[in-house]
């Protein structure tokens, strides 16, 4: 099966033409793809670079190992198509929703530890593993949503839910960030409100992805309330990003001392929590930032500072760290170095260990 056999039949699955599918890339990147091209793309005339390739990963909601041929295409459509609809995992789901409406489901509290639990498995864990898990939960707090504490829950749960699509800047992604801020709105919970938009700008701008809504996330949490938070402090460092990726590099260094002033108020002591900004984390932050600023030094100095705290159980941010290397040669010059580095780092990382975000940030280095 070619790679234009694979993309027509995801695309006809969807009841999509070829317009339809050139609209949704151009309407989620920004790009001016046209039905001609698609065209050309399914009859073999030209093959996706590795640009489009992202984007019809993200709007196909397919992994880009399945587009680039690093897996069997056709037994991996095949699969697709079989797990499609499973008529037994949402009877289960259904019912698991009436079950907890006629119980009373777990107590606010309960939730809570539910999400600190996830907040911690997130660091670690596969995104296909956490999405399986988070899909049952929020069947479960839709049914509880009576009360809004529990929309601050159901809020969180969907931002973290947002996260495991392929390449954060899907249309699905985008949908279910915007529900989360919707839900913590019902919630009238301040923190909420501010920390569910500030994630998700983060979650954005660091993937480069998105750009446009990263912002408006940002600018929303930003006006909710300038109180130092983490949520503020991720809405900042995200539009951050998108100042960078844009060109923008005064914005993204204003934006980037604003954050740090921040983080001196709001910073966590917890250290392995997705819900959590501690030192290492900032440094993160700002290790891919001033890597896409082009400074070099204060990019090396972040690197080194995120490594002196960075708990050995999160070897996947030491992987980050080490592919901001690769994108700083590249950016230097060096693609060929730049990309042979980064892409050495990521397969020394174990495959489990993987994240989507990483797999668009190797694709950032290769079209540096």
């Amino acid at each position: 099966m070619t790679i234009g056999d694979l993309i027509k039949d995801l695309r006809d699955a969807r009841g999509w033409s070829q317009g339809r599918l050139a609209q949704e890339v151009n309407q989620t990147f920004d790009t001016t793809l046209t039905r001609e091209y698609v065209s050309r793309w399914e009859c073999g005339k030209n093959r996706p670079g590795s640009f489009y390739l992202r984007c019809l990963s993200a709007v196909l909601d397919v992994p880009l190992a399945a587009l680039e041929g690093e897996v069997d295409r056709r037994k991996f459509l095949f699969n697709t198509a079989a797990t499609a609809i499973a008529p037994v995992v949402a009877s289960d789901l259904l019912a698991t929703g009436f079950a907890t409406r006629l119980a009373g489901g777990p107590s606010a509290d309960d939730w809570e530890g539910k999400l600190a639990t996830y907040g911690t498995d997130y660091m670690s864990m596969g995104a296909g593993d956490i999405q399986r898990r988070v899909s049952g939960e929020l069947v479960v707090v839709q049914q509880q949503l009576d009360a809004p504490r529990l929309w601050s829950v159901a809020a969180r749960l969907m931002t973290l839910y947002a996260k495991t699509f392929p390449g954060s800047d899907g249309a699905k992604a985008v949908n279910w960030y915007r529900m989360a801020a919707a839900a913590a709105d019902e919630s009238g919970d301040l923190d909420s409100r501010v920390w569910v938009r500030g994630r998700a700008a983060i979650a954005l701008g660091y993937e480069g992805a998105a750009l446009g809504v990263a912002d408006v996330l940002a600018d929303q949490a930003m006006a909710i309330s300038d109180k130092p938070s983490l949520g503020l402090l991720n809405a900042i460092m995200g539009k951050a990003h998108a100042a960078a990726l844009r060109g923008d590099m005064g914005s993204a260094r204003t934006l980037a001392d604003q954050g740090r002033r921040v983080f001196d108020r709001a910073a966590s002591y917890e250290q392995t929590s997705d819900y959590a900004v501690p030192w290492w984390r900032m440094n993160v932050f700002l290790s891919l930032l001033l890597a896409r600023l082009g400074d070099e030094r204060e990019a090396i100095k972040a690197q080194e500072a995120a490594r002196l705290d960075l708990p050995a159980t999160l070897p996947r941010f030491a992987t980050h760290l080490e592919m901001h290397r690769g994108l700083m040669i590249a950016k230097a010059g060096d693609k060929a170095g730049g990309v042979q580095y980064a892409r050495t780092a990521l397969n020394e990382l174990p495959p489990a260990k993987h994240s989507l975000t990483l797999r668009m940030l190797m694709g950032e280095v290769e079209s540096a």
